[in-house]
């Protein structure tokens, strides 16, 4: 607990098992109360690792549903907890679990109900290796979204994020897509829905073990940015309605 807050940390895992560990350890568990593991059909023993280390909400896949699938059930199985604040950490020990209680804090005084860890302020990206090409995309696809939606974040891609539970009742994150690109729409579909976002700066690891996708899936990855931020411009011009803005039904 954070004040009255229950905290949920959930890890969205595919083939986690040399990560997890490290990960889970840095976890602030005086304020964690739950933390969650949904592995999507891992090729390697992420659920055995998940299972000694003591980790006792896991939930595993019987077939792979990408990313934004894992992520679906993540929040869904932390809402079914009564969470008061989830916090989505990736396993891969890229980004330090060590900011969850800041980031919490800030949730729990009212002060903002989205918090995102930035690799972007400050130095972490280029310290901790991001390599170059990734940088630059960030960096462009960043502008360009916030030209678009109007907003003025330092990065729209962090796999740190924590959410107040009212956030994620009352946006339609269900109806968006199960690939990476369910990131870029869930921030998309916040302010859409009038919610303000704070930023903290985050130091990030690149390394052997950590996930990261391929040349080709960036690529891919980057047309649907462009794709969101032109869903979010029309939407809030009233020139095409799309169903990942729309209320969600109770």
């Amino acid at each position: 607990m954070i004040g009255e807050h229950k905290v949920v940390v959930i890890m969205p895992a595919y083939n986690a098992a040399r990560t997890l560990e490290k990960t889970y350890t840095e976890i602030p568990l005086d304020i964690v109360d739950e933390v969650v593991l949904v592995d999507d059909d891992s090729d390697d023993n992420t659920v055995c690792v998940a299972r000694r280390i003591g980790i006792t909400h896991i939930v595993p896949h019987e077939s792979n549903r990408g990313y934004g699938g894992n992520q679906k059930t993540c929040y869904r199985y932390a809402l079914e907890l009564d969470a008061d604040i989830v916090v989505m950490l990736h396993p891969d020990y890229q980004y330090t679990p060590r900011l969850i209680k800041a980031m919490c804090s800030l949730i729990d005084s009212g002060l903002y109900p989205v918090v995102l860890g930035s690799r972007i302020l400050g130095k972490g990206a280029k310290k901790g290796g991001m390599p170059r090409y990734k940088y630059l995309a960030n960096r462009f696809l960043t502008a360009f979204q916030n030209f678009l939606i109007g907003q003025k974040l330092s990065e729209y891609h962090t796999g740190l994020r924590a959410y107040s539970s009212t956030v994620l009742n009352n946006i339609n994150f269900e109806a968006n897509s199960d690939d990476f690109i369910f990131d870029n729409q869930i921030i998309s579909q916040i302010f859409m829905a009038g919610y303000e976002i704070a930023e903290i700066t985050c130091p990030t690891r690149y390394f052997k073990e950590a996930s990261s996708i391929n040349f080709r899936r960036s690529v891919y990855y980057g047309l649907g940015v462009l794709l969101v931020s032109l869903m979010h411009w029309m939407s809030r011009r009233n020139i095409i309605e799309f169903e990942i803005y729309r209320v969600k039904s109770s």
